[in-house]
């Protein structure tokens, strides 16, 4: 009997454990506010953490030890009457083969978002239609988080989960700033357009190279790891020639850029003299990172 038991308790949590994908951290931070009831913020903060870490967010089932690591940071600047003004920095992770090094993937921060949240309300996913702003933002980065993420294991491998993301934002016109194209470049709209764009193909060829040919193989064999990082931001440089100031190209350095500094200081030499030269052209900003790579 207890035999019994025991096999069917194995087989409840073996089954369980399969289908939510993401190991998200949510965290709410209110420091500005002060005239609110901090129990309001605090609620807010537990149903998002249970409504990303709980929705299945694909038909993918996904092993416990699958799951992807990442946070969404809320910072909330104005409250009144239900209604929030805030910045949300988004951020994943992926396990680097035979290692326990976590490789950042997504590194994204939505600096003007607005929603509205009764305390206690169920956030409810439903992709055919626009329930709420706060669902819809949540919902667009677990799915951008997947499909990155995928991405990194196979050539084009997030498609789906990027097109789940943009038909988000076809039904989410109407809620507010970052839906529409005419929110500027750096929106949600242009964000999943472009990466699905043939124009924008390197983007998504670098993020597969950088992570199977280049940081995976780092454990058995460091310098040719070092080398093929340098091909994967040689192929995102190819983005540069069409598209000088493309969103997606920050959106892979603001992810990257200190693990890049971090691969080249230190083990096996290898020549960076092309390296530090491409990417003081592709990504200025970085420069004073890219001074460091010796």
């Amino acid at each position: 009997m207890h035999k019994w038991i025991g096999l069917l308790m194995l087989t409840f949590f073996s089954f369980t454990a399969k289908g939510q994908e993401l190991n998200c951290t949510v965290k709410v931070s209110f420091d500005r506010i002060t005239d609110a009831n901090p129990q309001i913020f605090k609620t807010l903060e537990k149903s998002l953490q249970d409504f990303v870490n709980n929705t299945r967010w694909t038909t993918r089932n996904f092993g416990r030890s699958e799951r992807i690591d990442c946070s969404m940071f809320f910072n909330i600047s104005a409250y009144d009457n239900n209604s929030f003004t805030a910045m949300l920095q988004v951020a994943s992770s992926r396990s680097v083969y035979n290692s326990t090094y976590q490789s950042p993937v997504m590194n994204v921060n939505d600096k003007d978002i607005a929603f509205r949240y009764n305390e206690g309300e169920n956030l409810i996913f439903n992709p055919n239609s626009f329930d709420s702003n706060l669902v819809s933002l949540v919902a667009f980065y677990a799915n951008m988080i997947i499909a990155m993420d995928a991405d990194t294991y196979e050539k084009e491998g997030g498609t789906p989960y990027y097109e789940a993301a943009q038909n988000i934002v076809s039904v989410s016109q109407s809620g507010g700033k970052g839906w529409t194209q005419q929110d500027g470049l750096q929106s949600r709209y242009f964000l999943v357009n472009d990466v699905l764009s043939n124009t924008y193909k390197p983007f998504r060829e670098a993020l597969y190279a950088y992570h199977m040919t280049a940081m995976d193989k780092m454990a058995d064999n460091q310098k040719e790891g070092k080398e093929k990082v340098i091909a994967a931001i040689t192929t995102l440089s190819e983005l540069y020639k069409v598209r000088p100031n493309a969103f997606l190209t920050r959106v892979f350095f603001d992810a990257k850029s200190d693990e890049i500094v971090a691969v080249f200081s230190g083990g096996p030499m290898v020549s960076i003299t092309k390296l530090q030269d491409m990417l003081n052209r592709i990504s200025p900003m970085n420069g004073a990172k890219w001074g460091k790579i010796k």
